[in-house]
């Protein structure tokens, strides 16, 4: 992490600003956080200083200027989420599965595209996604966010293999019940966003390929392990479970 240039999308508050800290705390040379309005920035962000970069992930004039701009980035965190609160057959909004599908997964894949050649000219580095445990699990209850967070892993796995050649590293983190402003719904305890961006860096650093980053997700993949049908049934229900 020393000397890292690290690009954070999402980096306004939540797991992103989170990754933003936590990079500057472990001596990453430049910092550049992405979000969708430089104007609206929250304090937290403004007084990590930061560099806000505009960064619209469903934005491909966005996600060019960016890659020009943050020519030395060696590092690219792929946070910014949406989660729309809807159903996925029966959804009140019949559009809020596609919202979320363009930016759970069609925005990591054009940024993954835009910065792999800038990893690659800076002599290689890491691209880290920021999942969920409903990427591995069929959530019911987050209607499209869990399909998105799923295409989301196997980018994971299929960026990894072409960009390897590259010296490039690609790490999906799973996560469970965090306590952001996206998981306002959820009951129960919820994880600090920086340990997840703690157990992200040390993760990436390790060269892993996908990471359970908390007590949830450890917890929710030996669950599903050990009796798939009877955890994905009590994903179903709104108010039963994670993330």
């Amino acid at each position: 992490m020393e000397g890292a240039r690290i690009v954070v999308t999402g980096a306004n508050r939540g797991i992103g600003l989170a990754f933003v800290q936590e990079a500057l705390a472990r001596g990453a040379a430049k910092v550049y956080a992405g979000v969708r309005d430089t104007n609206d920035i929250t304090p937290e962000l403004a007084a990590t200083g930061a560099e806000p970069v505009q960064l619209e992930v469903t934005s491909s004039d966005d996600i060019a200027a960016a890659a020009a701009h943050c020519s030395d980035a060696n590092v690219l965190i792929n946070n910014a989420g949406l989660h729309a609160g809807d159903r996925l057959v029966k959804a009140s909004d019949a559009d809020a599965a596609r919202r979320e599908m363009e930016v759970n997964y069609f925005g990591p894949l054009a940024t993954t595209r835009a910065f792999a050649p800038v990893l690659a000219a800076n002599g290689g580095g890491s691209i880290v996604n920021v999942l969920s445990v409903a990427a591995i699990a069929p959530t019911a209850f987050m209607g499209g966010y869990s399909p998105a967070k799923a295409a989301a892993l196997y980018l994971g796995g299929i960026a990894r293999a072409e960009l390897e050649p590259d010296g490039i590293t690609v790490t999906s983190l799973i996560v469970g019940s965090v306590d952001t402003r996206m998981a306002s719904h959820v009951d129960g305890n919820k994880e600090d966003p920086r340990t997840i961006a703690v157990a992200g860096f040390k993760a990436m650093s390790r060269g892993d390929w996908t990471c359970d980053t908390d007590r949830m997700a450890f917890e929710s993949r030996a669950r599903l392990a050990l009796d798939p049908v009877r955890y994905e049934r009590g994903l179903g229900s709104c108010c039963s479970s994670p993330t």
